[in-house]
């Protein structure tokens, strides 16, 4: 009798590490967490919605607003006590924090939270399996300082199905900086000057989210009309040059770019609007303040009257389109006869979407170290009195909108079973019966009703 062959033992599959991703702040944030995921995916990682799951947590910050760098200890604290839980049972877990508070707070968010085992910067993502494997290792990581490498060449690409898993819109940052160094803004400090990717890069980017299925892509950039970035054949293109590069994708319906500055509107962007029918017409051009005297104080280097000859110039060559805004309420010194001239400008402009804000110093930006701060009080009172009136500006936009036939993207489920919804060419939320048409169809509908926040149709 021949002897028995031994069964080979199988060893169990190894679990893949799990990475749970936190997004604060703004779409560049999004994208910079979107890419993140392409690295830590390549690395072996799987996302998870569980943060007591993760082998992995990873914070990316935003340093805009002055609490956000105590929102983001408090968060520390709490996974804290979800990592000693985890050690308990001989699980680890590894925290990273990422983003702008990362660049800003360096080594001392290692120092106020030892829970923290990496610190990572936003221009070195990139780095981010490297720096992995030294915490793996024992260490800990602080990445911040500006790489010298191109972070974009170096970063893997998404895969096919990771792209079409994130719908049918998509983000793509084609410039990161900023040279205005606004007497309020932290990002010179925390992004760097401005850099601008170049042509082929940014194309071949786009054309790989097209074949994907995205029908809607928004170029993103702190500043991203002052993007010059290098063509194929080594000249220096700008930014409404590279949209109608871009429009000529196949499968790509739509393009939208933000955020930008009112200085660096030239006549080849502001053609684009005229002669591109896939530039949406909806733009966000942040002015900040209608006083003069305070625009020179935050060093914005252009008066309202320049801002509304710009959006009158706009206007002309393309006179559907809708205005998006950004207001700081009580910078230091602001009288309430500045207060008043950005009340005028607003009535002015007619904004269909606008953000405002108190003044919120932040540490190391010449704003902070201004005398004649207003008090809290009194930016409170200003800006109920602002976002009033920028409130019934969209209510007046948004009621505008009944009656009228647009095209929409439809872009995913609606939150009722048998609605989808979808975008408007002015950005608006749009609810019509999942029988409409497909998720990345473009159909053309009638706008039935307005309701708080979104718009109802039928289609044509």
């Amino acid at each position: 009798m021949a002897p028995a062959v031994p069964v080979a033992h199988l060893e169990k599959p190894v679990a893949p590490k799990k990475v749970f991703l936190k997004t604060y702040g703004c779409q560049m944030n999004v994208y910079d967490s979107q890419r993140m995921s392409d690295a830590l995916s390549a690395d072996g990682y799987v996302a998870t919605e569980t943060v007591e799951d993760a082998d992995l947590v990873l914070i990316n910050t935003c340093h805009i607003r002055e609490k956000a760098a105590e929102k983001v200890y408090s968060q520390l604290g709490r996974l804290r006590k979800i990592k000693a839980e985890r050690a308990e049972h001989g699980r680890e877990m590894m925290i990273g924090v990422a983003g702008c508070v990362a660049q800003a707070e360096g080594r001392e968010i290692l120092r106020r939270a030892p829970v923290v085992d990496l610190v990572i910067g936003p221009q070195t993502y990139h780095r981010l399996p490297d720096a992995l494997r030294k915490v793996r290792g024992g260490e800990k990581v602080v990445e911040t300082e500006y790489a010298i490498e191109d972070k974009f060449e170096h970063l893997p690409q998404p895969r096919r199905n990771e792209i079409i898993g994130r719908g049918v819109t998509a983000f793509l940052t084609v410039q990161e900086g900023c040279d205005k160094f606004c007497t309020f803004c932290v990002v010179p400090y925390t992004r760097g000057s401005e850099v601008s990717r170049p042509v082929a890069q940014i194309v071949a980017e786009a054309e790989k989210l097209a074949e994907a299925g995205v029908r809607e892509l928004t170029l993103l950039g702190q500043n991203v009309n002052a993007w010059h970035g290098e063509g194929p054949d080594g000249s220096e293109w700008g930014l409404g040059r590279l949209l109608f590069r871009l429009a000529e994708i196949p499968g790509l319906a739509r393009l939208r770019y933000t955020t930008s500055h009112p200085r660096d509107m030239d006549d080849e962007l502001i053609a684009a609007h005229r002669d591109l029918s896939a530039v949406m017409p909806y733009l966000h051009l942040p002015v900040q303040s209608g006083s003069d005297r305070i625009l020179k104080a935050m060093n914005r280097r252009h008066t309202g009257a320049d801002y509304l000859r710009l959006i009158n110039r706009i206007r002309t060559v393309r006179p559907d389109i809708a205005m998006s805004g950004d207001f700081i309420v009580g910078f230091p010194g602001e009288t309430e006869q500045d207060f008043e001239a950005t009340l005028a400008l607003v009535r002015q402009v007619r904004y269909a979407q606008a953000f405002s804000f108190k003044y919120s110093p932040r540490p190391g930006t010449p704003g902070a170290d201004m005398a004649d701060h207003v008090p809290e009080d009194v930016k409170d009172e200003r800006l109920q009195r602002l976002q009033a009136l920028l409130a019934e500006q969209l209510r007046d936009f948004t009621v505008g909108s009944v009656g009228k036939t647009m095209d929409l993207l439809i872009e995913k489920p609606g939150r009722q079973a048998g609605q989808r919804v979808g975008r408007s060419p002015w950005l608006q939320p749009v609810i019509v019966d999942e029988k409409a048409g497909e998720i990345g169809d473009i159909i053309q509908v009638r706008i039935t009703k307005a309701g708080p926040a979104s718009l109802f149709a039928e289609p044509v």
